[in-house]
C-alpha cells in the first residue's frame, strides 16, 4: 500500500533524509582520520546534523502547537 505524502510532508522528508546522508558521510570521513582537530570537526557537524533532523521532526510534526 502506498502511503502519499503532502508537498510539506515529502520535502521535510527529502530534507531530513539529505541531512541524515551528509552524517553519515561526515563520520565515514571521520572514521578513516587519525585523532585530532579536523576529526573532531567532523564528528561534531555530524552531531549538529542530528540535532538538526530531531528539532526539524519536532517543527513538522503534527502536534504541534502554537505558543500563547
Amino acid at each position: 500500500m502506498l502511503v502519499r505524502r503532502s508537498p510539506e510532508q515529502s520535502s521535510a522528508f527529502e530534507f531530513e533524509y539529505r541531512l541524515a546522508q551528509d552524517a553519515i558521510k561526515l563520520r565515514q570521513q571521520a572514521k578513516g582520520m587519525p585523532l585530532g582537530i579536523r576529526r573532531a570537526e567532523l564528528l561534531q557537524k555530524a552531531r549538529q546534523i542530528d540535532a538538526t533532523v530531531e528539532v526539524n521532526k519536532w517543527l513538522t510534526s503534527p502536534g504541534l502547537q502554537a505558543p500563547l
